[in-house]
């Protein structure tokens, strides 16, 4: 047999489509993202509204991928539940045959040649007439997207049709139908486009090159196929994110398998409303659209026994985080507030820790031994990974606050535990700040401008300098010391940061740094300067008593108090020392 097939205007043609299909779901999203995530979030609170939000935000976005994951991410925050995010997955898959209705009724129908242009010229001269922040800029992507999707299958189709015409149908080899269902879900997984799949086998069906048995059993496969996208995404997820990628892969595969088994009673079904042998495309985007249906109508009583299912098999796992609360019942109002001191103390610990790696210094220069949440462990944390645990640790200081207070009675403590709050708030958005420098310490780090490398080294330094003064300050016997060398510290983080903006504009005069790198610069002093002055806030909270955090209060709002203490910085009054060796959990 002689083969003509143009594969490398097909393969052409294929990346055109594809990437029309990516210009429409990003425009789309663009254009109205906050309403899709307004709809998948606000308008599921039932398994009719689910499955019409999941169908609905899936045909207008083109792709059910894209819908899937928005599912994952809102299941993961907390923003919906598992009954909820299998209706809306289950609907996704019928608003994606979507597609298949647009190539059947549309790109075959006409002569594609004439969509295409139109449509990708229109959308060139808008791109040259509208800012890319306008509205008008997206539409004209859209525009563009769409005429790619046509011209990609206009390649293909001319591709396929000439090759038709020296093939049989005869020719093919006889597999069976389950051959031609693993090769549309091989397909699919591999390019993570069920869209891509049903382009290709409605092409092959239009050109005479298969029939509409073998189309009906890829096109099963390409809808098996895209649940990767899914499990890609849930990959090293926490449990909930299993359960939604799991409950999408039983939902597409049992209703694949079922409509492979009745393909026949589902092929005789269509041959009612469409004439199979001389619309084959509109058919077959029919038995994409029916096959889901019935998918969806076979789930839906089960609908609110999956999620009880899915728990059992991806059951929670709650990590203790805490080390001084978990075993310490808060009604014990005395040794409860004990244990969170103990444990605001260990949060404090955990920030100085991730910013400690934020900028790449070595946590023994201030930590001799491993910290609780690593302890024993043979893997160190990500710097993701320790962000997480210590918003899961703050989390948890605040829902064993909130106990204790039912069994406070005592003003006094009441507002002792309220300052230990203020504590755990303070050194939480303390490594806030720095995770939203992390960009631009990197790019100082790796910059080429010798005086920006400087700046790097600088900061951790002034880092280093800090979280020895504050280890100092933990272990002092009395809190009067506490109170004068906390209040010296803070006068040198001023110090430091005036200083630096001072040699900054020196640098700019001298043309050390560019003015365009100059704002990038001062932002980051300026968050990092915040995130030093919240850490001595917390440990003002946390070691000191009312009258001391009153006294501190005002001391910052005097002017010869402060020079005063900066006085005795000048004079020698306080030196900066080195952190005595301590045990992590000590403060």
């Amino acid at each position: 047999m002689s083969i003509n097939l143009d594969i490398w205007k097909l393969l052409a043609g294929l990346g055109i489509f594809l990437f029309g299909m990516l210009l429409i779901e990003e425009s789309v999203r663009a254009l109205s993202g906050r309403a899709f995530r307004r709809i998948i979030r606000q308008y599921t609170d039932g398994r009719l509204k689910s499955i019409g939000s999941g169908a609905l935000v899936t045909a207008l976005l083109q792709s059910s991928s894209a819908v899937s994951l928005m599912v994952l991410a809102f299941v993961g925050a907390g923003v919906m539940n598992m009954q909820n995010a299998v209706g809306v997955i289950m609907g996704s898959n019928i608003g994606t045959t979507l597609t298949a209705w647009i190539i059947a009724t549309i790109g075959f129908k006409v002569k594609i040649e004439s969509l295409a242009l139109p449509f990708i010229g229109l959308g060139a001269v808008g791109l040259i007439f509208f800012k890319p922040s306008a509205k008008p800029f997206l539409v004209t992507r859209l525009l563009i997207g769409f005429g790619f999707l046509f011209l990609g299958l206009d390649f293909m189709k001319g591709s396929v049709e000439s090759f038709a015409q020296t093939f049989s149908l005869e020719q093919l080899p006889a597999y069976g139908l389950w051959f031609y269902l693993l090769v549309g879900t091989l397909i699919t997984a591999l390019m993570q486009a069920s869209a891509a799949t049903i382009a290709i086998v409605l092409t092959a069906l239009n050109s005479g090159l298969i029939t509409f048995d073998i189309g009906a059993a890829m096109v099963i496969g390409a809808n098996i196929g895209t649940t990767i996208t899914v499990l890609l995404g849930a990959i090293g997820g926490v449990p909930v994110k299993k359960r939604v990628s799991l409950s999408h892969l039983i939902f597409n595969t049992v209703t694949g398998v079922v409509a492979f088994l009745g393909l026949p009673t589902l092929v005789w079904l269509i041959s009612f409303f469409v004439d199979i042998g001389t619309s084959s495309l509109t058919g077959l985007a029919l038995f994409h659209t029916l096959f889901n249906v019935l998918g969806v109508v076979i789930f839906f009583p089960f609908l609110g026994l999956m999620p009880r299912l899915l728990m059992r098999i991806y059951p929670d796992h709650r990590t203790i985080l805490t080390v001084y609360l978990d075993k310490t019942p808060p009604e014990v109002t005395d040794a409860a507030s004990a244990a969170l001191r103990k444990e605001t103390g260990h949060l404090l610990q955990e920030c100085q820790l991730y910013n400690l790696r934020l900028l790449r210094i070595d946590e023994k220069l201030v930590f001799d031994v491993d910290l609780p949440f690593e302890k024993n462990r043979k893997k160190k944390n990500s710097l993701d990974e320790l962000y997480e645990n210590i918003k899961l640790l703050h989390a948890e200081i605040f829902t064993f606050y909130s106990k204790i207070q039912t069994h406070i009675r005592n003003e006094a403590e009441a507002k002792e535990l309220e300052r230990l709050i203020y504590a755990s708030r303070n050194m939480m958005n303390s490594i806030k700040n720095f995770k939203g420098v992390r960009h631009n310490m990197d790019e100082f780090d790796g910059s080429d401008n010798e005086y920006l490398n400087a700046q790097y080294k600088l900061f951790r330094k002034r880092l280093v300098e800090l979280y020895h003064n504050m280890g100092r300050i933990l272990v002092m016997d009395d809190r009067e010391s506490q109170y004068r060398s906390l209040l010296a510290t803070f006068v040198q983080i001023e110090a430091a940061d005036n200083w630096f903006i001072k040699n900054t504009l020196n640098a700019v005069a001298t043309r050390n740094i560019q003015e365009m790198e100059i704002a990038s610069l001062l932002l980051v002093n300026r968050l990092f300067t915040q995130s030093c002055r919240m850490q001595i806030y917390g440990m003002k909270d946390l070691l000191l008593s009312q009258e001391q955090v009153n006294n501190f209060d005002r001391a910052l709002d005097i002017k010869e108090i402060m020079d005063e203490e900066k006085k005795k910085i000048n004079d020698g009054g306080y030196h900066e020392s080195k952190a005595p060796q301590r045990d992590s959990n000590q403060k």
